[in-house]
């Protein structure tokens, strides 16, 4: 998954952290690629955090962010752990979550591309035929 993730953010020219936790919050996996600014991690892992959390991508939240919206509040709630920026993605087969994924370093659009890549490589390698 981090090399399907690292191969995508070459491909579109970007340099990204990329965070994998498993179904309880721990650190599976993790790289920062050559480039990637050093804040990119912190913001990779809070994504991550998010997504396993809410069980959504981190992007599904973002409009409830806005103030006056239901979720304003949330980070200073959360201890300032979760990030609601694109790029993370829950971790999901046949309905089971198996963790989550956050990336972060590009833009939010190439933060997400970099994410489906690396998801859509988990769905294929689980579907059955």
């Amino acid at each position: 998954m981090i090399v399907a993730a690292k191969t995508h953010a070459i491909e579109i020219g970007a340099r990204a952290s990329i965070v994998v936790l498993g179904h309880g919050g721990d650190l599976v996996a993790m790289v920062r690629m050559d480039g990637a600014w050093a804040g990119a991690f912190d913001l990779a892992l809070g994504k991550a955090r998010t997504s396993r959390a809410f069980q959504a991508p981190s992007s599904a939240f973002v409009h409830l962010i806005q103030l006056g919206q239901p979720l304003f509040s949330v980070n200073s709630v959360g201890g300032g752990q979760y990030v609601i920026l694109q790029g993370g993605l829950p971790l999901v087969v046949n309905g089971v979550l198996h963790g989550a994924l956050g990336v972060s370093g590009g833009t939010p659009d190439q933060d997400e591309a970099i994410a489906n890549a690396a998801a859509a490589l988990l769905q294929a390698s689980n579907t059955k035929e």
